[in-house]
């Protein structure tokens, strides 16, 4: 039989795993909702608040439970439900997320309360759980009222510590490495063994089954409906789907999917029928078939495969932060080919180095729904330019709902502060394409360029020449400073949706 763990060892190691898992369940939980509803600042503004909420909730209840019951068995039996509902969570993933959704598709601002709602049944009870672990770890360790403070002093930095843990590891490490549902069993096998010292060797059942959980298949993620799903994974970054439409047409989705990062065309041409096509006219912009180009979000390759079906001349530098991304694009989405250098960096740092010159520069970077603000700055765009030909064109993809364009006008007003001429085209719906150009003559001699272009390259010229339109000067700018532009985006996706969109 297995000696007892004395409380002066077994009340701190209990400590530090609650702790690592609390925020390891948060961190991964978060995980969960990203295919299903994004990983926007209005979503983890839900995750966030509510594991506070639930927190405090579990400090109460474990202090007014620990006076009731001073018993480390009692203790025990809490962590151990705490455990099992960690491990129920990624069970429950598609029942709960696939309700809350449907429940609130038609409302305005429908993710958010869907995320809401969806965060709300997945935290609340072993979020609480946990909470109330340190107060009642205390209870039972203070002997006398003179050492109170030392004691707590002590199991909260315990706590702390193992919160920094839980901080890192899942995200760095095991979700990278195992995903996100297999760490979640880990997370909470882990928490029923630091409980089993508290309740006797017969409860090393509960740790036993909770790990081995983690062989358990529970194929796809999430499916789309009336598409075959070619790959999927859980990156440090995001979820990563491939998946191919009965047309044969292949997309690439990250997290929620609702946006299409990557196309490839059903027949397998060139055209996207997308803003993609719109960078295709570059060449003819700088007048320069065999460019130097750079795309900073280069995603699965569509644009740097348009340019080696229509410009075999061009040469690409794709620059990708996340290689998932970069290796569903070679596997899936005939992203490879000798016109192509990919390089696996974020956008601004790589464009600091000792890069180019380009003869244009593509900026096609999301962490959805949002540009990372970094790349729409004044000092972001200085340093663009200083990374151009004397000829060179800057072009910047901006998505937006329809008739939301403030994040657009200020990104252009922004780079018409660096730029001697910039242009803008409504390419879409959702879609602005920017054009920045660092040599005035080149925008007004654009609409004549883009009428010698020839093949695909000709269908995409005739779509964007009309919608061209000069920026003037003036307006206020974006700074390394102040860049709102995730509470814009947020304001312009709410107001959309409470204007009635289409299917919202």
């Amino acid at each position: 039989m297995l000696a007892p763990v004395p409380l002066r060892f077994s009340l701190p190691i209990l400590v530090f795993v609650a702790g690592a898992a609390t925020l390891a369940a948060e961190l991964t939980g978060a995980r969960l909702l990203a295919p299903w509803f994004g990983a926007s600042n209005l979503v983890w503004a839900n995750v966030i608040g509510l594991t506070l909420i639930y927190l405090s909730l579990g400090y109460w209840l474990g202090g007014k439970a620990a006076d009731r019951y001073p018993n480390p068995r009692v203790l025990g039996g809490v962590v151990i439900v705490a455990a099992v509902t960690v491990a129920i969570l990624p069970l429950a993933l598609t029942p709960i997320f696939r309700a809350a959704q449907g429940a609130f598709a038609d409302l305005s601002a429908g993710a958010f309360v869907a995320s809401f709602v969806g965060t709300m049944l997945m935290f609340l009870i072993p979020i609480t759980l946990l909470g109330t672990v340190s107060p009642w770890a205390i209870r039972l360790s203070v002997k006398d009222v003179e050492t109170a403070g030392s004691v707590a002093g002590r199991l909260y930095a315990i706590s702390t510590v193992g919160s920094i843990l839980g901080t890192f590891l899942p995200v760095l490490v095991l979700v990278p490495a195992i995903g996100t549902r297999a760490t979640l069993f880990l997370i909470a096998g882990v928490l029923a063994l630091a409980a089993v010292p508290l309740l006797g060797a017969k409860a090393i059942a509960a740790p036993v089954v909770l790990l081995a959980m983690m062989a358990l298949p529970l194929g796809t993620i999430k499916e789309e409906p009336g598409e075959t799903i070619l790959f999927e994974a859980e990156s440090p970054y995001q979820y990563v789907q491939v998946t191919q439409a009965p047309d044969g047409e292949r997309i690439l989705r990250l997290n929620e999917g609702w946006a299409l990062h990557s196309v490839v065309p059903a027949g397998g041409g060139a055209l996207t029928g997308g803003y993609w096509d719109a960078f295709l006219t570059l060449p003819l912009l700088t007048n320069n078939p065999n460019a130097r180009i750079a795309i900073l979000g280069n995603a699965g390759g569509t644009t740097a495969r348009s340019f080696r079906l229509t410009w075999p001349g061009v040469r690409v530098d794709g620059v990708e932060i996340d290689p998932v991304v970069t290796e569903a694009g070679s596997r899936y989405l005939d992203m490879a080919g000798p016109n192509l250098t990919t390089h696996e960096a974020d956008a601004r740092f790589w464009l600091a180095g000792d890069r180019g010159p380009f003869d244009a520069i593509i900026v096609d970077a999301y962490r959805q729904p949002y540009i990372p603000f970094h790349l729409s700055t004044v000092e972001f765009f200085e340093e663009v330019g200083a990374r151009l030909t004397p000829n060179g064109v800057v072009a910047i993809n901006v998505g937006t709902p329809p008739d939301q364009t403030e994040v657009v006008d200020r990104i252009a007003a922004t780079m018409r502060s660096v730029f001697p001429a910039v242009l803008t085209a409504r390419y879409g719906e959702f879609n602005s394409v920017v054009l920045g150009f660092m040599n005035a003559a080149d925008a007004a001699d654009a609409r004549a360029r883009l009428a010698t272009a020839q093949g695909d390259t000709a269908q995409a010229a005739r779509i964007l020449s009309p919608l061209l339109t000069e920026v003037p000067a003036g307006g206020e700018v974006f700074t390394d400073d102040h860049a709102p532009v995730e509470q814009m985006t947020d304001g312009a996706i709410l107001d959309y949706l409470n204007e009635g969109a289409p299917g919202a």
